[in-house]
């Protein structure tokens, strides 16, 4: 296994992306619906508002835009700026995935780690983001 990066950006003590925001902004683009989006990732509709509202109220320029009801039932959708947002850090991201792998090419994880590797990937186990949001929920709720 190649080794991971989980790259979150700080612009401000209020202010950052990570891959749980990004995830939320693709599925967005995507389905056109905040709500859809949240339930492919696994989350409450209000976890995903507050994730969209504090990245939203974050940046000087709106991330999405959102509509209410109509005819069309309503909806939301990227920004231009939140489209260059989530390719400026996809791009970012994969830049630091070749780094990683080439500054850790020669790191070997012990025979223990591989097996407990296999065994959660046979146990049906969610993505990496997946389980830091379940963690962050436990962590708030505890």
């Amino acid at each position: 296994m190649k080794p991971q990066a989980h790259i979150r950006i700080d612009f401000s003590g209020t202010c950052s992306i990570g891959p749980g925001k990004i995830g939320l902004l693709e599925g967005i683009e995507r389905t056109g619906s905040l709500s859809a989006a949240a339930r492919a990732l696994g989350m409450s509709y209000r976890r995903a508002w507050l994730l969209l509202h504090s990245t939203n109220e974050g940046f000087s320029e709106p991330v999405v835009e959102l509509s209410v009801g109509g005819k069309d039932g309503g909806g939301t959708r990227l920004t231009d700026f939140g489209r260059q947002l989530v390719a400026d850090y996809r791009r970012f991201d994969a830049a630091v995935e070749q780094l990683a792998a080439k500054t850790f090419a020669d790191v070997r994880i012990s025979t223990r780690a591989q097996e407990a590797e296999a065994g959660s990937r046979t146990a049906g186990s969610r993505r990496p983001v997946n389980r830091a949001l379940q963690s962050r929920r436990r962590s708030r709720e505890g």
